[in-house]
């Protein structure tokens, strides 16, 4: 099913169809999922047995570390297999042991998050009784918090935790909506399940309560990976020969990653015995929350402004009124202040996300492409868009409009803007692009440092490029970037770093990650403030604005950024 056709069948059983979120919907709102936390444990494990400081194993982003980490765990013995279903469970025992050191942790986890857009749009189907059952996996308190924003009360969501599990039976029988159950326990309960133990015994009155409810109503899972056997077990049993998920059975997943058997078996033993059952790519929980509201007619005005309002994670600085001399603060950010608003969309038979990446790949095509429910969405020449896509059999082949509101949160949209950025900057400047997972690192070509665009750069940092002492490893001043959209326009964050080539000798790697954090730790605010300068200097030169392209064709549909060399809150002094 595609995600279109679910948005129309929700419109009609939205009242009758219940949510299940699992961590990835707590993502966006800052809070680490299951994936992050098992890298966390790892980590731990492997700093105490090599006895190394954990600074030096800071970026879990970094594949190099990732993989030498789990090269010592699989040497070691007696842990699980690299993504094995019991990961996260057996890890979380084996560094806390105990249930009140794991609750400390995950206080700790969840203690500075605040809801996502999607926490807020559900909380909005709350409020107009188009959704009266969720359920979760989370420990933290996203949907709660985001309920009382958008209702004015905590009274107006019925909890369900392990503490009070026979509530969720009660409440669901009586009709007291809208109900929320927690089947893994709140961070500050009593009772936590997230070892291996506890997750095969869950709760028998929420299991139960989870099991009759699916009989009742249907079920739209996300951000959930299904590797809790005892959760699955429940939803198995849930089918019951075909009475049970009378109004559908819709489990959502990201494009890019992959099904576990126990959820497709699901979704095949569901539609076997005659249940609507499907599995359907999306790529965010907020974006699919977003599109839910989209067919909500009639949105009341204040709920419209509610999800607007706290939906932003920052908030407008005043600009004083007077002239004379004030403070300044300078962030890392520069305005982009245009963007491309229409891109390329074709309607082929490919599949998700990784399925278009594997085509431009395979085919050498000179694009950059995403995938949203409407079809690819991509930028570069229309032979080239062809080129990658001619085995999938076209049959759409038109315009995508790129919508502002679409911008706020983590999205396809965004995710092909900030693909065709980066393209356009190293097309644009003397720098090298690498990809570390989702993140994107500019670096400043060690081939091409004598560059004047480097100028102010290399004042600010001495140097630019050199040799790591006692291993011949060659670094180069970096960038972390990435977009975001805030306060009515696109930002480029900057964050600088330092890239070093990579190694698989432990004691060269760990020479590098010491050079690093010595090279960085004696940069106090001024000269920070150089060294953004610095890379300003290589985006846009001496001009106010700078035009880049991530290609410079005539043809297709091009990506054109504007960017200003004014970095985000502050002003420049203007001669009277």
């Amino acid at each position: 099913m595609k995600v279109a056709d679910f948005l129309i069948t929700h419109s009609v059983r939205s009242p009758n169809i219940m949510w299940f979120l699992g961590a990835g919907a707590s993502a966006a709102a800052g809070i680490p999922t299951a994936y992050s936390m098992i890298w966390d444990f790892k980590r731990m494990l492997y700093c105490t047995s090599r006895k190394v400081s954990i600074r030096s194993c800071a970026d879990l982003g970094d594949t190099v570390l990732r993989s030498r980490i789990q090269q010592h765990l699989d040497v070691s013995g007696g842990f699980p297999a690299l993504d094995a279903e019991e990961e996260y469970s057996f890890y979380f025992q084996k560094v806390f042991p105990a249930e009140a050191d794991r609750r400390r942790y995950i206080d700790q986890m969840v203690s500075t998050a605040s809801p996502s857009f999607g926490h807020l749009a559900l909380s909005a189907l709350f409020k107009l009784s188009q959704v009266r059952i969720a359920w979760t996996t989370n420990f933290d308190r996203m949907v709660e918090d985001a309920t009382t924003k958008m209702i004015g009360t905590s009274s107006g969501l019925v909890v369900s935790t392990l503490d009070t599990a026979k509530l969720a039976m009660l409440a669901a029988n009586e009709g007291r909506w809208p109900l929320f159950v927690k089947l893994h326990g709140d961070f500050q309960s009593n009772q936590l399940k997230n070892t291996t133990d506890e997750l095969i015994t869950q709760d028998q009155e929420l299991r139960y309560a989870l099991v009759e409810s699916c009989k009742r109503y249907g079920l739209a899972v996300v951000g959930y990976s299904g590797r809790d056997n005892s959760v699955m077990d429940a939803l198995e049993m849930a089918i019951d020969g075909g009475r049970g998920y009378p109004f559908g059975l819709f489990w959502f997943q990201r494009s890019d990653s992959t099904c576990l058997p126990r959820v497709s078996d699901l979704i095949n033993k569901a539609s076997a015995v005659g249940i609507d059952a499907h599995l359907i790519h999306v790529e965010t929980f907020d974006e699919l929350m977003s599109d839910i509201l989209l067919l909500v007619k009639d949105l009341p005005p204040e709920i419209s402004d509610q999800i607007n309002s706290q939906a932003r994670r920052v908030s407008d600085a005043p600009i004083p009124d007077t002239i004379g001399t004030w403070p300044v603060i300078r962030l890392n950010a520069l305005p982009i202040t245009a963007y491309p608003t229409i891109c390329r969309r074709v309607a082929c038979d490919i599949g998700g996300i990784g399925k278009v990446r594997d085509a431009v790949s395979s085919t050498g095509a000179d694009i950059v492409a995403s995938r949203r429910n409407v079809g690819v969405i991509s930028f570069g020449s229309d032979s080239e868009v062809r080129k990658a896509l001619a085995n999938f059999k076209i049959s759409e082949f038109d315009i995508h409009s790129i919508q502002a509101s679409r911008l706020r949160w983590e999205s396809a949209e965004l995710g092909l803007l900030y693909d065709a950025f980066t393209k356009a900057l190293a097309k644009s400047c003397p720098v090298r692009v690498e990809r570390v997972s989702s993140h994107y690192l500019i670096v400043a070509d060690p081939n091409r440092a004598s560059d004047p665009a480097f100028n102010q750069l290399r004042f600010a940092t001495k140097s630019l490029t050199g040799k790591v002492s006692q291993t011949g490893l060659t670094w180069a001043e970096a960038l972390w970037i990435r977009l975001e959209y805030r306060l009515g326009r696109l930002w480029l964050l900057m964050e600088p770093t330092i890239w070093v080539e990579r190694t698989d000798d432990d004691e060269a790697f760990s020479k590098t990650r010491e050079f690093i954090r010595n090279r960085l730790a004696g940069r106090f605010n001024a000269q920070w403030n150089q060294v953004i300068e610095g890379w300003t200097y290589v985006f846009v030169g001496g001009a106010e604005e700078r035009e880049i392209r991530s290609f410079g064709i005539a043809d297709g549909v091009d990506a054109a950024f504007m960017i200003s060399s004014v970095t985000a809150f502050s002003r420049r002094e203007v001669a009277r």
